[in-house]
């Protein structure tokens, strides 16, 4: 249903997308879309956004594979999923059309995706803890929700900070979005 809903959004845009389109695309009825997303067509939206959006840091996750600690995890990450989103052709072109509808989508969807990659980086951080990486006494919840947050900043904003340059992307990770977190002989 919601990669149905998703090839709509790719065609028509989130305007245009019905739940007559979406249902078709998916091959069910319309009632079926309905007793899946009794919201409607706002609540169907919602969740192909939040889809996507845990769909594109899975697929990241996948490319990125294994790395020696949490910090070189991130520094290949941030730059990898900046050049991923922006060479994002659905959302570049929702974002260039209909930015009013996207944007309030993703802000309402985001608290599921910083909870999914703060699950993902979770072990991450327990790993460089047990190495002695990360302090002893960092709260890796906390510090797991906290560098999700950041690095989904710097991912779609990057400001101040060239990702293209790794030796700042090293510097950043180490020192801002970590800082806190690594052993201080570490950083």
């Amino acid at each position: 249903m919601l990669r149905g809903t998703y090839e709509c959004i790719a065609r028509v845009g989130l305007a245009k997308t019905t739940m007559d389109d979406a249902a078709r695309a998916a091959g069910v009825s319309r009632a079926t879309v309905y007793r899946l997303f009794p919201g409607g067509r706002d609540e169907l939206l919602r969740e192909t956004v939040a889809w996507e959006m845990t769909r594109f840091f899975a697929h990241l996750g996948e490319e990125l594979g294994s790395a020696s600690d949490f910090a070189e995890f991130l520094a290949r990450a941030i730059p990898m999923a900046r050049d991923e989103l922006v060479r994002h052709e659905v959302l570049q072109k929702v974002l260039e059309t209909e930015p009013d509808r996207l944007i309030p989508l993703i802000t309402v969807e985001q608290h599921r995706l910083i909870a999914y990659i703060s699950a993902y980086f979770r072990p991450l951080l327990e790993r460089d803890r047990e190495r002695g990486v990360v302090r002893a006494d960092a709260d890796l919840a906390q510090g797991a929700e906290y560098v999700a947050r950041m690095a989904l900043s710097l991912v779609a904003s990057p400001g101040r900070h060239d990702l293209d340059d790794p030796s700042e992307v090293h510097r950043l990770v180490r020192r801002e979005l970590l800082g806190g977190l690594l052993d201080p002989a570490r950083q």
